[in-house]
């Protein structure tokens, strides 16, 4: 299907500059462009790009001024990625959804099924769970007994999601997530360890979005708690009573120990790395491999492990490399010292 600039301009809210009837069908980046597809600049280091890219259309900022002529039709937004974003979106709502039950998939008789929700080949659906409308489940697919899931949900091939947990309306679960497994408690008795059981749940509030093989425990009691709205990337690790609040996003490898308390609106970097029984302000920012091991206040941005304000980080960071120098000197000057000390004696 095809789309000329000014239909993809009305759309976004943009303004047309060049010509409005150009049409694309795909897209692609702006380094690669072909034509026949649209790509966007955001980042400046890529602007180089638009000058030479093939792209028969360029999604660009409002404040965008080009520098040299520019071959493709340019769209300008508010914001060029957000414009993106709307776009993607509405080209993969407008793919086939898969339809019906098949005939291999495991479904308990007191399970609740709603209305145009897809189960696939080999899932299973456990006794007394309860799965929403226009729900999207892919093959082998596990969901426990007395599971609830809400409207619009995807859940994607080989999730596993344990007894009793509840998930929200329009979650995006990826392959391979494990929801509601037992929290890593355990209560040493001399030489060896005594097993906690971990009778809670876990809740994912409404729009949230689980990467790949990301896994978020079940609580010793009452619940592991993800608000509305949190992201959280492939392969983060979220611990048992922890509660992530509204909007936060967390990249990939980040891990969060048992009963600590995210704030709304957090970004968390790669590989961060937060202690147990902490509170976490709404809207702190954390580099990649922050090391956490205190409460941390709202609004802060904090860099290193241990953690510290992100300006502090970064003036060591830039005295690091010159410690063995600074090392040496150290010892050329205490020898000096030394020696004067020798001569003022005599």
């Amino acid at each position: 299907m095809e789309f000329s600039a000014q239909q993809i301009a009305s759309l976004i809210q943009g303004t047309v500059v060049g010509d409005a009837s150009v049409k694309v069908c795909n897209f692609s980046k702006i380094e690669e462009g072909k034509p026949g597809t649209l790509s966007f600049l955001a980042n400046p280091k890529y602007e180089q790009y638009i000058y030479e890219t093939n792209s028969s259309i360029v999604l660009v900022n409002n404040d965008f001024a080009p520098s040299a002529p520019i071959q493709a039709t340019l769209i300008k937004v508010e914001n060029a990625y957000a414009s993106l974003a709307v776009l993607l979106k509405l080209v993969d709502q407008s793919k086939a959804r898969k339809t019906g039950i098949a005939a291999s998939a495991s479904i308990e008789s007191s399970a609740k099924i709603g209305l145009d929700t897809y189960i696939g080949n080999f899932a299973y659906i456990g006794a007394n769970a309860s799965i929403g409308d226009n729900c999207q489940i892919y093959p082998y697919a596990y969901i426990g007994d007395d599971v609830v899931i809400g409207n619009n949900v995807t859940i994607y091939p080989h999730v596993t999601i344990y007894q009793e947990c509840i998930i929200g309306d329009r979650c995006i679960i990826h392959a391979g997530v494990v929801i509601g497994a037992d929290g890593f408690g355990f209560a040493p008795e001399g030489d060896a360890y005594s097993k906690i059981p971990q009778l809670g749940h876990v809740i994912l509030e409404d729009d949230v979005e689980i990467g790949a093989n990301t896994c978020i425990d079940r609580a010793v009691m009452g619940a592991t708690i993800i608000r509305k709205g949190v992201k959280l990337d492939n392969l983060v690790q979220i611990a048992h009573n922890v509660e992530v609040g509204e909007n936060t996003v967390m990249a990939s490898q980040a891990g969060i120990s048992g009963s600590t308390k995210i704030g709304r609106n957090c970004m968390f970097g790669g590989q961060v790395g937060i202690a147990g029984h902490l509170n976490i302000g709404d809207r702190v920012t954390m580099g990649g491999q922050t090391g956490v091991l205190g409460n941390i206040k709202e609004n802060e941005i904090i860099m290193g492990s241990p953690s510290m304000p992100m300006k502090p980080y970064m003036r060591s960071v830039a005295v690091f490399g010159k410690l063995p120098d600074v090392y040496r000197t150290i010892g050329k000057l205490e020898k000096e010292i030394e020696q004067l000390k020798k001569e003022l004696i005599k």
